[in-house]
C-alpha cells in the first residue's frame, strides 16, 4: 500500500474512533442521568419519611409538654387555694380576736364610767365633809384662843420668838463645830508641813529591797535608754510598773519599785537591753513579756523546791506557783517563803514530840501564809484568803481550818490550830527576823495602788518614787479627757481621807491612745 493509502486508512480509523467515543459518551451520560434521577427520587422519599417521623415526634413532645404544663398549673392553683384558705382562717381568727377586744373594751369603758360616777359621788361627799371639817377647825381655834388667852397674832409672835432662840442655839453649835474643824485642819496642815521636811528619808529605810542599780558602759547609753522625746524610758516604766532614776548616779541607772517581782523584771530587762544595744518600744515590750514568763517559771521551780525540801506530796501546781511567789514577799523584812519553811520545820518537830501527824503538821506550816502571795489582789485577811485557796483545790479540811485560824480570826478546833500559831510566832520572833518599818511602808504602797484600782476605767496603776507618786493608766474608750482630771482629784481626795503618809503624793492620770499598723 502506498503512503496516501495509509494516511487515508488512518484518517478513517480516527473518524470512526471519534464517532464511537461520542456515541459511548452519550450513552454513559444517559445512564448517569437515569441513575441520578433514581437517587434523587430515593433521597426525596427518605426525606419525606424522616419529615413524617419528626412531625410525629414533635406532636408527641408537644402533647407531653402540654400535659406537664397543665399539671404544673393545676398544682400552682392548688397551692394558691391552700394559701387563700389559710389567709381566710387567719382573717377569721383576727376578726374573732378583734371582736373579743371590742367586747373587753366595752366592758372596761362601762367600768370606767361607773368609777367616774363613784368618784363624783365621793367628791360630793368630801365637799360636804370639808365644810364640816372647816367648821370644826374654826371652832377648835376659837377654843384654843379662849383657853390660852392669846389671839392668833399673839400666838404667832410667841412661836417666832421661841424659834429664833432655837436657831441661835444651833448657830452657836455650828460655829463651835466650824472652829473645831478649822483647828483640826490647821493641826493637820502643821503636821504635813513638819513631815514634808523629812520626806527624803522615806525611801532610805527600804532602799535595799525596793531599788536596783544597773551599771552603764558609758553616759551615751543613758540617752539611748531615754530615747527620742523620752519614749523608750516611758515604755519601760509603763510595761514594768517601776520608776527609773537615770540622772542621779553617773554611769548607772537606778530602778525603784516596792514590788520585788516588778523590780526584778525591770532589772533583767534593763541588763538585756544594755547588752543587746537595740532599745526601742517594740523591743522593750517583747523582752518584758519574755522575762515575765521566765520569772514565772523560776517562781514555780522555787515552789517545787520548797515542797521537796519539806517532803510534802500531792500539792497542786497552782499551790506550788503561789508558794514560789512568796520568795519575793516580805513580812516585816522577813522573807515569807523562808518563814514558811521555818514554820514547817517547827511544826514537824513539835508534832513528832506530841505524837501528831508530822506530815500534816509540816503541810500546815508551809501553807499557813499562802494568802500573802495574793493578798494585794483579793480583799480580806491573808489567813482567810489562803484557806479559801486551799479549799478551792480540795485540801484536807483540818489543814484548811488550821490555816484560817493561825491568827486567831477563827476559833481553834484541834491541836494543829493552836500549834500553828505558836510556830508562826517562833519563826517571826527570832532575833533580826522582822523590821516593822519595811512592812508598814510596803502596806502603805499596796493601799495606795488599791485605792486607784477601785475607780472605773483604770487599766493599771503603779506606785513610784518610794510612794511619793502614783501613776494611773486609764482606758481611753472609758475615760474622757476631762474625766481624767476629775479622776486625779478624786483619787487625791481618797488618799488624803484614808491614808497616813509623810510629805505629799503626786497623782498622775495617764490617758494615751495608740494607733498600730503593720507594713507587709
Amino acid at each position: 500500500m502506498g503512503l496516501w493509502q495509509l494516511v487515508a486508512v488512518a484518517c478513517i480509523f480516527s473518524v470512526v474512533g471519534v464517532a464511537l467515543g461520542i456515541i459511548i459518551n452519550n450513552y454513559i451520560q444517559k445512564l448517569q442521568k437515569d441513575s441520578a434521577q433514581k437517587e434523587a427520587e430515593k433521597i426525596r422519599k427518605d426525606a419525606e419519611k424522616e419529615a413524617e417521623h419528626l412531625l410525629r415526634d414533635a406532636k408527641v413532645s408537644a402533647k407531653a409538654e402540654v400535659i406537664k404544663m397543665r399539671e404544673e398549673c393545676e398544682q400552682e392553683i392548688k397551692e394558691r387555694r391552700r394559701e387563700q384558705q389559710q389567709n381566710e382562717k387567719r382573717l377569721a381568727q383576727r376578726e374573732e380576736n378583734l371582736d373579743r377586744r371590742a367586747d373587753s373594751l366595752d366592758e372596761k369603758l362601762k367600768g370606767v364610767e361607773k368609777q367616774e360616777k363613784d368618784i363624783e359621788t365621793l367628791r360630793d361627799k368630801l365637799s360636804g365633809k370639808e365644810a364640816e371639817l372647816a367648821k370644826h377647825i374654826a371652832a377648835q381655834v376659837d377654843e384654843l384662843e379662849r383657853i390660852s388667852g392669846f389671839s392668833r397674832e399673839q400666838a404667832r409672835d410667841v412661836l417666832l420668838e421661841k424659834l429664833q432662840n432655837e436657831i441661835r442655839n444651833e448657830a452657836g453649835i455650828m460655829v463651835r463645830n466650824t472652829l473645831e474643824e478649822a483647828k483640826e485642819r490647821s493641826e493637820k496642815e502643821a503636821r504635813r508641813i513638819l513631815t514634808y521636811a523629812i520626806q527624803r528619808y522615806a525611801s532610805d529605810c527600804t532602799y535595799e529591797r525596793t531599788t536596783a542599780t544597773i551599771p552603764l558602759p558609758n553616759d551615751e547609753m543613758k540617752g539611748r535608754i531615754i530615747g527620742r522625746e523620752g519614749r523608750n524610758i516611758r515604755t519601760i516604766e509603763a510595761v514594768t510598773g517601776v520608776s527609773i532614776l537615770i540622772d542621779d548616779t553617773p554611769e548607772a541607772v537606778v530602778i525603784s519599785c516596792f514590788d520585788p517581782v516588778r523590780k526584778e523584771v525591770a532589772r533583767r530587762l534593763m541588763e538585756r537591753l544594755i547588752g543587746d544595744g537595740r532599745i526601742h518600744p517594740t523591743r522593750v515590750e517583747e523582752l518584758a513579756k519574755k522575762i515575765g514568763k521566765e520569772i514565772e517559771d523560776e517562781l514555780f521551780q522555787e515552789g517545787e523546791a520548797a515542797v521537796l525540801e519539806t517532803g510534802i506530796q500531792g500539792v497542786p501546781p497552782a499551790i506550788i506557783r503561789l508558794l514560789g511567789r512568796l520568795k519575793y514577799r516580805y513580812s516585816f523584812s522577813q522573807n515569807v517563803l523562808q518563814h514558811s519553811l521555818e514554820t514547817a520545820y517547827f511544826m514537824g518537830i513539835i508534832a513528832a514530840e506530841l505524837g501528831l501527824d508530822e506530815k500534816r503538821a509540816k503541810r500546815i506550816g508551809l501553807f499557813h501564809d499562802l494568802g500573802k502571795a495574793i493578798d494585794h489582789e483579793i480583799e480580806g485577811p491573808h489567813a482567810k484568803i489562803g484557806a479559801d485557796m486551799l479549799r478551792k483545790y480540795n485540801e484536807n479540811k483540818e489543814v484548811v481550818h488550821a490555816v484560817a485560824a493561825h491568827h486567831g480570826e477563827v476559833e481553834p478546833e484541834s491541836l494543829y490550830d493552836i500549834l500553828i500559831g505558836a510556830c508562826d510566832t517562833l519563826s517571826a520572833s527570832r532575833p533580826g527576823a522582822r523590821s516593822e518599818t519595811t512592812e508598814l511602808y510596803l502596806k502603805r504602797l499596796e493601799q495606795l495602788e488599791g485605792i486607784a484600782n477601785e475607780f472605773n476605767g483604770v487599766e493599771s496603776c503603779f506606785a513610784l518614787q518610794a510612794g511619793r507618786e502614783i501613776r494611773v493608766v486609764v482606758i481611753p474608750e472609758k475615760v474622757a479627757e476631762g474625766e481624767a482630771q476629775m479622776m486625779a482629784r478624786e483619787i487625791s481626795e481618797r488618799i488624803e481621807k484614808e491614808m497616813t503618809y509623810p510629805g505629799q503624793i503626786k497623782v498622775t492620770v495617764i490617758r494615751e491612745t495608740r494607733s498600730v499598723e503593720y507594713a507587709k
